[in-house]
């Protein structure tokens, strides 16, 4: 059983993350190094969704791997479809 405090300070923590993604994306200069850090900030709240909201940090390990591989393939297609389109 998850302990709910724990989630408690994770789901405030990722609500934090998820304003500093919009300030960046509404505040920042933008371009590649901005692109860069809201993935990767998209990346980590993401891992912590799939691994303890998700309930997939204690099962058998093809499933996280699974999910965590299909984050990994959207995040590089979508640096993928930035970087095509800023040539």
């Amino acid at each position: 059983m998850m302990n709910t405090r724990y989630l408690d300070i994770l789901w405030i923590l990722l609500l934090g993350a998820t304003v500093a993604t919009w300030w960046i994306g509404e505040h920042g200069e933008g371009g590649p190094v901005a692109v860069a850090l809201i993935l990767g900030i998209a990346g980590v709240k993401s891992l912590f969704v799939i691994l303890d909201f998700m309930a997939l940090r204690h099962v058998q390990r093809m499933w996280p791997a699974l999910v965590i591989g299909w984050l990994v393939l959207v995040l590089a297609l979508i640096g993928i479809a930035y970087r095509s389109a800023m040539t």
